[in-house]
This record gives structure tokens, sequence and C-alpha cells, in this order.
């Protein structure tokens, strides 16, 4: 029987999960922060792309569950763990096949030596071990996809139209009626697309390879999904490493000013000279080093990618947290001079209280925005690290990976280029919902476009 097993990166995805819902709690009773996201809710765009990003953070959830799977006797029947995710995609994760092949391809992408009955060894595209495999007659794989293709979408839309009907009620009228809620119409419709791709992912990459597969023939599209934990966590995780140095050392230093503000300032920009890649190789390398000489401790793959993955965000977050210190400490030296401050200095309210009570919240637009821009850069970042070898373990699955492994597959001919194409398609998709949904978050929450709105006027003026 399974048995639960917390890694320190679930650890951290599901704390993360659980602010993210305090904070909503928080804000749904406070009005001065129900309101921005108010309209953010009002926008379209925002919420088709917030429906693909709440995708993203189920997939994530999913896969922050971890089992060692056990035998009868007690031992591990697998050498690994397997999260919740794996369970689910079972059919893509054990599919393997010999090497690469192409999208919904029934044989194998190089020539191989075959066994004849009659006892001849043949050079030959081989047939695929599970691709098609329940084909008989290669010509009917057009009739058979389409076949399986509508029932998979069939499916999905009937899945969507009820969880819409459980989910949101008021978005199953008739279309024909006045539409009064477009942003809500638009998330809908949203959610109904997704459904509509996962019944038709569903169905057809059961029986087939959608998005082909790698060097040692394991699926492309499993590959791909399993994907997008390792973005989203060097997103999110890191941001958690550089919120409190930006916080404390940058409203700190606009409100102390003189020597806190010096040394503050020296810090950041000595840690701004150097050259990031230099330092999150030095400590990629640093890392490596001290698993090697420990191997006893870190004997689990899976544990070693994920020291390395946390390792990752925690250096990401020491070497980017500069910008938000100077955005932060700009906005503190404007606050400390309003009234509201020095009325509080008049009273004889200590320093660290008014940067509690009065600087902090104020500021907190500003982290806000600078939060959901920074998301798609530190995704980017990952593949980016990735691709020359300093990123994420090479045995953790990731789009810089995909990338990295894909990119000598280019120049033979001819090209293996799904892989390439798999990874790069759905980074596009996730960081473009980033940067739609950080759009709509900075034009909620940043004041001065607030005032330059004309619909953010009372009616009548």
């Amino acid at each position: 029987m399974p048995i639960p097993l917390l890694l320190l990166s679930d650890l951290a995805a599901w704390l993360l999960f659980g602010v993210a819902l305090a904070y909503a709690f928080t804000a749904s009773r406070r009005e001065h922060l129900r309101a921005p996201w108010r309209r953010v809710r009002q926008q379209p765009v925002a919420m088709v792309a917030a429906v693909i990003l709440l995708a993203h953070v189920g997939i994530t959830l999913l896969d922050s569950l971890h089992f060692a799977p056990q035998a009868a006797n007690g031992t591990e029947a697998e050498p690994e763990p397997l999260s919740v995710l794996d369970f689910v995609l079972t059919p893509l994760r054990t599919g393997v096949e010999t090497s690469y092949s192409a999208p919904f391809a029934l044989l194998g992408f190089d020539r191989e030596s075959v066994l004849q009955a009659d006892g001849r060894v043949v050079r030959e595209y081989p047939r695929l071990r599970y691709g098609g495999a329940h084909l008989r007659d290669p010509a009917q794989r057009g009739a058979d996809i389409l076949q399986r293709g509508a029932l998979g979408a069939a499916a999905g839309a009937l899945a969507g139209l009820l969880l819409l009907r459980l989910l949101w009620p008021a978005q199953c009228r008739p279309w024909r009626r006045r539409n009064d809620d477009p942003a809500g119409r638009a998330a809908a419709l949203t959610l109904l697309v997704l459904c509509v791709l996962a019944g038709l992912g569903g169905a057809l990459a059961t029986r087939y390879h959608v998005f082909g597969t790698d060097k040692v023939g394991m699926d492309v599209l499993y590959q791909s999904i399993k994907s997008v934990r390792t973005g989203l966590l060097i997103g999110t995780l890191t941001t958690l490493v550089t919120l409190p140095f930006a916080l404390v050392l940058g409203v700190a230093a606009g409100y102390y000013r003189g020597l806190v503000d010096d040394l503050v300032q020296y810090l950041y920009t000595t840690l701004a000279s150097i050259p990031g890649v230099l330092l999150v190789a030095a400590s990629a390398l640093l890392l490596d080093g001290l698993m090697t000489r420990h191997e006893d401790a870190f004997s689990s793959l899976i544990v070693r990618a994920d020291l390395r993955l946390l390792a990752l965000c925690v250096i990401l977050g020491i070497t980017s947290w500069t910008g938000l210190c100077r955005l932060l400490r700009a906005e503190a030296l404007k606050l400390r001079e309003s009234d509201f401050v020095r009325a509080a200095e008049a009273l004889g309210v200590r320093g660290p209280r008014i940067l509690w009570r009065h600087l902090l919240p104020n500021v907190m637009h500003i982290v806000i925005i600078a939060t959901v821009l920074d998301f798609s850069g530190l995704v980017l970042a990952e593949a980016a690290l990735t691709y020359i070898n300093i990123g994420v373990d090479p045995g953790m699955e990731s789009w810089g990976n995909m990338i990295n492994a894909a990119r000598m597959e280019l120049a033979r001919q001819p090209a293996v280029w799904w892989s390439l194409s798999a990874a790069m398609l759905w980074m596009f998709v996730l960081v473009l919902a980033a940067n739609l949904f950080a759009d709509a978050v900075r034009e909620a929450f940043d004041p001065r476009t607030r005032e330059a709105t004309p619909s953010a006027r009372p009616a009548g003026t």
C-alpha cells in the first residue's frame, strides 16, 4: 500500500497555497484590499488568464502529493516515489518506447534491426509498442484519431458543463440572454475550453503519443505536464525568498535613512554589480560537491533533485531582491513625510510599530505588482539556466531540461522538433497568462492608474 511521502518542495508548495488562501480570506473582509481585486475581476482578459493559471496550480498541487509504493512484504516496489499526478497519468508514464517517435506515429523514428519470421534480420522502421498498438491496419489511424478525439471532446464538454453548473451556476444561463457579466462569461468559456482539451488529450494520449517521444522513449506530453510543477515552484518559491529581504531592508532604509540607508544601499549595490549567472553557477557547484561528499544522505534521485530545486529558488531569490528593494526604499522615503506618519511620531509611536502599522500596508500594492510581474521572468530564467546546465537537476522534469535535451537533435536529418516545440508551447501559455494577469493587477493596484481611469470616477461626474 502506498505510504505518504512529504518532500521539502511539496511542503513549500502547499504552504504557498495556504498563504494564498489566507490572503484571499483577509482581502475578502477588507474593502481596501477587496476593491482592487474587484477591478481585476471585471476584466475579461484577466479572468481568462486567471483560469489558465489556476489550472496550472491544480496540476502543481496534484504533483506535490508523493507516495512511496510498497509491495506486500513491506519492501519498496518502486525505486522512486510517485505523485498523485503520476498515478493519473499512468498510461503516459508507463508507455515507454525504445527511442524517438513522431507525434501520432505508429512506427519508430529510426531504422532498427528486426528479426523476421523466416529468420532474416532486416533494417526497417519498427512498430511502436504502445503508440497505436491497438490498430491492426495502419490505414485506420486517421479515422481512429477522429473518432476518439470527437468522443473525448464531447466527454470533456459534458464534464465542463457539469463543473460550471456546480461551481458557477450564474454562467450556465442560456446564451441568448443579455450578457451582464462579460468577465465571468469569458472565464466560463475558458474553463469549458480547457475541459474539452483535457478530454480530447485524455482520449488520444492513452492510445497515441500526442507529442511524440524523446530519445529514451518517454512520452513528451507526460514530460510537459510534469514540468508545470517545476516552473510554478521556481516562480513562486523564489518570490517567497525575495520578499523578506526586499520588504525589511527597503522599508527600513527609506524610513530610518542615515547609516541604515547607507548600509542597505551598499549591500544591494554590491550584490547587483555581481553577475547573477556566476553566483548561480558557483552555488550549484558547491551544492553538487556537498551532495557528492555525502552520498549516503542523498542516495535517492528524487531527494537530490528536490534539494537542487529548492537551492535554485533560494539562489535566485537572493540575487533578485535588489530591484524590489529599490522601489520600496523610494516609496518609504515618500511615505515617511506623510501626515499620518508625522502624527504617529508626534504621539510617541516607536519606529518598528510605524513600519508595521503604517508603512508596510501602504507599500503592499508595489509588492503585489512586482511579484506578479517577476513571475514570468523567473519561469524563463529556469529554462535559460537549465539550458546551460546550472539549473534544476537533469533527472527532474522541466521545460529547460526538455529544451536542453532537444537542442542537438535539431541538427539531425530529419530534425526531431517535437520536444522543443512542446516545451515552448507550454511555457508560452503559462508566461502569456502570467503577463496578462500581471498587467491587470498592475492597473488595479497602481493608484496613479486608478486615478487616470475614467471608469474609476463616480457616476454623474
